[in-house]
């Protein structure tokens, strides 16, 4: 086509689009209905409106997490790589780098229900029903201590769940009370008399390791577990609070390797010593060291895995409740080898 011809389309096709016509409709498509724009409306309240009927429990949600999510975010919520945590970081919000997830941060729980629903999975959104929905949010919920793995989450019990940081927001009332400050010329040199190093880089782990194992063993003390004869009951209570870790660990007859090691006769017993297990080089140094799993070391692990060794291969972020850590210790005293 010549280029005069080409011209010629082009300004014939600027006439139509800019001419009378172009106001008018193109007499395409339809109105939406009425119930066409509410299956799209998914929108979900704070207050709970717009929340679907389902329910789901955490140990449905364990599974579908594992097929969903844990790609991303770990098999216990504890986030991999650059991907986000969602389980942990109570009691953090006030510290210089703390730990923003479902159970420590956010204050409304119809937030996590609605990115769900309508974000994930990755790559995948809008697949999941909203019975497994429920599910997820359970796992979630359950993995930051919050619910008891037999809770059912539905749209009736939703609300009987208590959100840490429930209070942690105001109003944004800056415009109010800072933006005066920030009016009038910038200061832009000697604006400042003097400069004082307040922290250390210990966030982006520059800080040299013996100063981390300094500032680590001054701000966190293992606690103190009272030698006891064996307890029954606790120890049925720790079976319960086992189904946290039995998806890394296997116990009794037949037990083999996982992601972490055979538990059976652990307590009592020197570290690092399960035959065929590649312990991380932390572990094997402290097991060289002469690192005895009692009944205080094992609690003092299982609080804080990372804190207590650093440079464990152990993801798991930790048991919250000291109740829970020395129900799992008499649960493990009550395995044979």
């Amino acid at each position: 086509m010549s280029k005069f011809l080409k011209s010629t389309a082009f300004l014939v096709a600027i006439t139509l689009f800019t001419g009378p016509a172009f106001a008018e409709k193109f007499g395409l498509g339809r109105t939406a209905l009425p119930e066409e724009i509410t299956a799209w409306d998914g929108d979900i309240q704070p207050d709970g409106t717009g929340l679907p009927v389902g329910s789901g429990d955490a140990l449905i949600g364990e599974e579908i997490f594992a097929d969903q999510c844990a790609a991303c975010h770990g098999d216990f919520a504890e986030g991999i790589d650059n991907w986000p945590k969602l389980a942990g970081g109570a009691d953090t919000l006030d510290h210089d780098d703390p730990l923003k997830t479902v159970g420590s941060f956010w204050p409304h729980l119809t937030t996590a229900y609605d990115y769900i629903q309508r974000s994930m999975p990755y790559g995948n959104a809008g697949t999941l029903s909203d019975d497994d929905v429920y599910a997820i949010v359970a796992y979630i919920l359950y993995s930051n201590d919050l619910i008891d793995d037999d809770f059912v989450l539905s749209n009736e019990t939703f609300f009987d769940v208590e959100m840490p940081n429930a209070n942690g927001f105001i109003v944004d009332n800056r415009a109010e009370t800072e933006y005066a400050q920030w009016t009038g010329e910038p200061c832009m040199t000697n604006c400042k008399s003097e400069v004082k190093v307040t922290m250390r880089a210990m966030v982006l782990d520059v800080t040299p390791q013996e100063e981390r194992t300094k500032v680590a063993a001054a701000s966190e003390e293992a606690p103190e577990v009272a030698v006891a004869a064996f307890d029954p009951e606790l120890a049925a209570a720790g079976k319960n609070v086992f189904k946290k870790c039995k998806s890394c660990h296997q116990i009794g007859a037949g037990a083999k390797n996982r992601v972490g090691p055979i538990l059976t006769g652990i307590v009592d017993n020197p570290a690092g010593a399960v035959d065929g297990f590649k312990y991380s080089k932390a572990l094997r140094k402290a097991a060289k060291a002469g690192l005895i799993w009692n009944d205080t070391e094992l609690a003092a692990f299982l609080a804080k895995p990372k804190v207590y060794l650093n440079g464990t291969k152990m993801s798991f972020a930790g048991l919250k409740k000291e109740a829970d850590q020395l129900a799992i210790v008499e649960f493990l005293k009550s395995l044979e080898e």
